[in-house]
């Protein structure tokens, strides 16, 4: 028996989703979706008959989900947040690396956990070149409801969120970051109450700015520009989170090098999202993940069953008496 436990902010899919399991001929009970806010998930974390958790969503709820299961006798795996770098080595078709861009940082309007939203160019000269080719297509984004197929971006998921977001640019701002593309006055003429944001993208961001440090899940972008490919490989591996990290180049050295050596758990070369196949594992490193065992592939069959192990001999009309030994099987 599977409970599901979507989002108060977005439940409608999962429940027409075990519709459609019952309509594809599921028996009833297998997929069971509840809805609810703190004290539906709290039972879940402390009901007896809950074997084990798994979880999606912000770091500091993840925390919460592991500890909280974990003391209640649960198998837990919880994912948390992530800051997902992009980085650009100047060997890189920039118009390509721009294009992946695009669609990284701004698909979902930025609210999924392996969007893109710092890009990490190397040298200036390719950091002018990647912002000279993002800056246009940003401000000519399609943003429109989700149900129109000429949109390329949506809303966002509450008023309150895009207010959030809103708030990280103004933040920006403040900390001294250069503020290429504000998508913060943008409206749908149609949607006036539509919780719509445009594109941002921010140049010259420092490690040491919130807007680097905070995972915002809005459609906004940060360039921090890196001298070379050792600084760009210590900014992923350095930050809290280690969900996905991407790299372009068309050096395959340094693409080995790179996915050696970074500090992440999911890697993308020339790949801008690095989501695998559900026949591998999925999940990331640091706070972008807590417990012992990733979602999908091998470890996620492990995750939802057990082991058990069974020891027999057959002696028939045989005593050998007792032994006060090691049992080796002999």
């Amino acid at each position: 028996t599977f409970i599901l436990k979507p989002s108060e902010k977005d439940p409608s899919c999962p429940l027409r989703l075990a519709e459609l399991m019952l309509e594809a001929g599921a028996p009833p009970g297998v997929l069971n979706v509840v809805n609810g806010d703190k004290e539906a998930v709290d039972t879940l974390l402390t009901d007896p008959r809950v074997a084990a958790v798994s979880f999606v969503g912000s770091t500091p709820i993840a925390k919460y989900v592991f500890a909280t299961g974990s003391v209640n006798g649960k198998r837990v795996q919880a994912l948390g947040g992530a800051k997902n770098h992009m980085v650009v080595m100047p060997d890189a078709d920039i118009e390509v690396a721009a294009e992946a861009l695009m669609g990284a940082a701004y698909g979902s309007a930025g609210e999924r956990c392996m969007a893109v939203s710092v890009a990490v160019p190397v040298t200036d000269r390719t950091a002018d070149e990647l912002i000279e080719a993002m800056t246009p297509r940003i401000r000519k984004l399609k943003i429109g409801p989700s149900t129109d197929n000429a949109s390329e971006m949506g809303p966002l998921v509450t008023r309150e969120h895009r207010e959030k977001v809103k708030s990280y640019v103004d933040l920006g701002v403040k900390e001294g970051a250069s503020l290429v593309v504000d998508g913060r006055g943008f409206k749908v003429a149609e949607r006036p109450d539509g919780f719509f944001l445009g594109g941002s993208l921010f140049d010259k961001v420092r490690p040491e700015m919130r807007i680097y440090k905070e995972e915002i899940f809005g459609p906004v972008l940060s360039v921090v520009r890196a001298k070379n490919f050792e600084e760009a490989l210590a900014l992923p591996s350095d930050h809290e989170y280690g969900n996905g990290v991407a790299i372009f180049t068309r050096n395959g050295d340094v693409a080995r090098n790179f996915t050696h050596k970074v500090n992440c758990g999911m890697v993308g070369i020339n790949v801008p999202i690095p989501v695998p196949l559900s026949f591998h594992s999925f999940g990331g490193w640091k706070h972008s993940i807590f417990g012992d065992m990733n979602q999908h592939g091998p470890e996620g069959v492990r995750f939802y069953t057990r082991i058990k192990t069974v020891t027999s001999r057959w002696r028939e009309g045989v005593n050998p008496g007792a032994n006060f030994g090691m049992p080796l099987m002999k």
